[in-house]
This record gives structure tokens, C-alpha cells and sequence, in this order.
């Protein structure tokens, strides 16, 4: 089997592979009391299936406007949006009170289900999707920052590079860096950097909820 876009598809897989295994680890061996447990593993999958999407669609669908391609995309978007959720409610649980962890993530899912429903009925442009997230990523940013400062726990630090590796990987792409144009491009590119931070990311959540 011959795989349209191997570069992009194969480094797609890994790092649904990748997701997959650490939400499986935080649910796993995550501490049951904490809520941080829940929300790490939401996250986490729903990266791993926007991956796996990708992968998909880049390795086996040449039809962009066919119905299979049609529903991984939808799906794809709808990942996107359930990964800003959780950055929401993360960010929320690390730095402020329950009461205001509420509320605040009555208004992230409210903005969910507008973003669900212009996704489905209006467009299913890939800038929406940005414009959807990039505030959770930022919030979650944030929140990281604060955590670190209010405690000076090394593994918080750890955690505010994933999440800056997350957007410079994100930076990579938007501006087509490659390794190589036919085999490594810049979406491949934006795959390994987005698994290292990833990596990050989990060895700074085992801190957090072990």
C-alpha cells in the first residue's frame, strides 16, 4: 500500500500513537481524586485524533471533495475544538477557585457549542478552528506561568515549553519550514516538533496528577 503523502501521514500516526499511549497512562495511573486526570486525558485524545484524521487524509483520501474526506475533516475540526475545551478547563483548575472553574467552563463549553455548530451548518474553514483555539492554547499558557510562579515547581516550567513548543511548531508550519520538500515537509515538521512537546507536556502532567 502506497501512501499519498508518507512523510506527513507516518509522522501523523506517530503522534496519534503518541497521544494515545499517554492519555492511556494518565487514566490509567492518574490519581482518581484529582480532575486534572480527566481533563490531561481529554486533551491528549483529542490531539491523537485530530493525528490520526491527518494521517488518514494526507496517506489514503485524494478526493478532497468526496464524503469520506468530508467527514475526517469535520471530525478533524471537531477534535480541534474539544482539545481547546480541555485547555480551558485545565488552565482553570490550575490556577483558580472551583466556583470560578465553573463558571468559566460554563462559558468554554457554550463557546464550544457555537463553534460545533458554525463548524457543521456555516464553514468548515481551517481558520475558525485557529480562531477557536488559539485562545485556550493561550489561557493554558497563562495558567502554566502563574502555577509556575505561585509554587517554582520545575515540572510547571517543563509544561510552559511543550506549550511554547506547540506554537512555535505551529509558527513552522504556517510559514512552510521543511526538512526536505518531498519527504519531510512543513507539515511533517510541525508533527516532530508538536511530539516533543507533547513529551513535555506528559512528563510535566506525571508531576501533576501522579
Amino acid at each position: 500500500m502506497t501512501l499519498l503523502e508518507p512523510g506527513v501521514a507516518l509522522s501523523d500516526f506517530a503522534l496519534a500513537l503518541e497521544c494515545a499511549v499517554f492519555a492511556a497512562l494518565i487514566h490509567t495511573h492518574g490519581g482518581h481524586g484529582n480532575p486534572l486526570r480527566l481533563w490531561f486525558s481529554v486533551f491528549l485524545t483529542a490531539l491523537g485524533i485530530a493525528a490520526l484524521m491527518g494521517g488518514i487524509s494526507h496517506g489514503f483520501i485524494a478526493n478532497q471533495r468526496s464524503i469520506i474526506y468530508n467527514l475526517i475533516w469535520i471530525t478533524t475540526l471537531l477534535a480541534i475544538g474539544i482539545a481547546a475545551w480541555s485547555g480551558w478547563a485545565i488552565g482553570a483548575r490550575l490556577i483558580l477557585s472551583n466556583k470560578a472553574a465553573y463558571w468559566m467552563m460554563g462559558a468554554a463549553t457554550l463557546v464550544l457549542a457555537i463553534y460545533v455548530l458554525v463548524i457543521i451548518f456555516v464553514t468548515r474553514d481551517f481558520a475558525v478552528a485557529i480562531i477557536h483555539y488559539l485562545p485556550a492554547a493561550v489561557f493554558l499558557f497563562i495558567a502554566f506561568a502563574v502555577a509556575y510562579r505561585r509554587t517554582r515547581q520545575q515540572h510547571l516550567r517543563m509544561a510552559l515549553y511543550a506549550i511554547a513548543l506547540m506554537f512555535i511548531a505551529v509558527g513552522v508550519q504556517q510559514a512552510k519550514i521543511s526538512l526536505h520538500k518531498q519527504y519531510f515537509d512543513h507539515n511533517a515538521l510541525y508533527h516532530l516538533i508538536q511530539g516533543v512537546a507533547v513529551f513535555l507536556l506528559y512528563w510535566s502532567i506525571r508531576r501533576l496528577i501522579y
